[in-house]
């Protein structure tokens, strides 16, 4: 951990909140979900604001994800300023589980008298790529070669100064892949553009890196930041496959994960963040960094710190949020995350009996009702002696619910 440097800006409670006091969590997904558990287990209350507004004369949805687990769900808009104001005045501290939210939220906190954690402002720069970058480089951290599109008009302009190949971003609300357009030639450009929406968007230069990374750190409210260390990134079709720590690509001897580590952490602080952020970085194959992407909550990569870390990414967060002290999030043994996507259900209920009777494996089913392709339902993490055993070990397990166990495995679920 890093010593101590409190936020100046950030609004402060008398103290630590105690146990029984309401987290109100904005967003209903996983994310929240796992966010409610942890905060139940170290004594707290959670309430969900889900986003979305019951439809009169229709009956209420069924739970959310996070609802299931939570002793309060709320059903409003988000840009309800009174239904914010009046959520907000049943909580005792409010934070978020995705940036998506509108940062406008944090006006119903202020009204309503209670800290929010992250501020609004890091959801603020977060959600929009453009201010994001222009908040990296006014601090020095490396992004790649990038130009603002604000519309057609300024396409060619931008692929002048990046070049091509390139990427095409839309500004906001892309996430998996998606509100993404990869230009080959410069004539191709304009139909990319438009497939992604037309403007505002950034075009980025392709980056040769070695292999995705991410580090997840937490910043209390004291100031004081902890990591889990540098997690290796694995996608398919834009989506987050699997995830591996410690990052088994970070050679031994090289300084890789203290830089990444630390240029989490300058960000942490030049946010002024209270809570859990998640970065994304391209790592050359030189060790030099590119930071590709932040996420002022807690992240996917990070789902694997439950089996892998002593305090995981949401138990920090629920510390950092109640203005606890920060655990300790080192990773104590090797571990590997795999995604389960909608796909998985294709044939049917997965087989979880095979899955589960592979030795070292966890599963954590999100409660989503409707499996689609690539949507994700659940995640299985699987902790071993090397990195690279524990991605064996949660391959198979997942080829395992399929009913197609890898033909390297013994039935045990031990290498052949």
């Amino acid at each position: 951990m890093t010593a101590p440097t409190p936020p100046p800006s950030a609004a402060q409670p008398a103290g630590p909140l105690a146990p029984g006091s309401t987290l109100g969590i904005f967003g209903a997904g996983q994310l929240g979900r796992m966010l409610a558990i942890e905060a139940h287990r170290l004594g707290y209350r959670c309430a969900i604001y889900t986003g979305e507004a019951v439809i009169p004369g229709e009956d209420p949805p069924a739970p959310s994800p996070a609802g299931q687990v939570a002793e309060v769900e709320v059903h409003g808009r988000f840009d309800d300023a009174e239904a914010v104001l009046a959520f907000c005045q049943q909580v005792d501290v409010v934070t978020f589980e995705f940036e998506n939210v509108p940062a406008s939220v944090g006006d119903g906190a202020a009204r309503a008298g209670v800290v929010c954690r992250p501020p609004a402002s890091a959801l603020e720069t977060a959600q929009h790529r453009g201010r994001e970058r222009r908040f990296l480089v006014s601090h020095d951290i490396p992004v790649a070669p990038h130009a603002f599109v604000d519309d057609s008009t300024e396409l060619n302009a931008a692929l002048e100064v990046v070049g091509v190949p390139a990427i095409l971003k839309t500004a906001s609300f892309g996430y998996d892949g998606k509100g993404q357009a990869r230009v080959e030639r410069a004539e191709d450009a304009a139909a990319a553009l438009a497939s992604i929406g037309g403007g505002p968007a950034i075009a980025e230069a392709v980056v040769d890196f070695a292999y995705e990374a991410s580090v997840i750190v937490a910043r209390g409210a004291d100031g004081t930041t902890a990591t889990h260390g540098l997690i290796e990134n694995r996608h398919h079709n834009h989506i987050l496959d699997v995830s591996i720590a410690p990052a088994p690509s970070a050679a031994s001897g090289t300084s890789v994960e203290a830089d990444a580590s630390a240029l989490a952490v300058k960000i942490a602080e030049a946010m002024e963040l209270v809570g859990v952020l998640g970065v994304e970085f391209f790592v050359m194959a030189d060790g030099a960094l590119v930071v590709n992407e932040l996420a002022p909550r807690v992240h996917n990569s990070g789902h694997l710190s439950i089996e892998a870390c002593v305090s995981n990414q949401f138990e920090q967060q629920v510390r950092a949020v109640v203005g606890l002290p920060l655990g300790d999030g080192r990773v104590v043994r090797a571990a590997a995350m795999a995604n389960l996507l909608g796909e998985v259900w294709e044939a049917g209920e997965p087989a979880w009996e095979r899955a589960l009777a592979v030795p070292g494996v966890a599963l954590h089913l999100y409660g989503k009702a409707e499996p689609r392709p690539g949507r994700k339902m659940g995640h299985l993490t699987a902790v071993a002696e090397t990195p690279a055993l524990a991605v064996d070990i949660v391959e198979r397990a997942r080829a395992e619910l399929l009913g197609t166990p890898r033909s390297d495995s013994s039935p045990d679920g031990t290498p052949a």
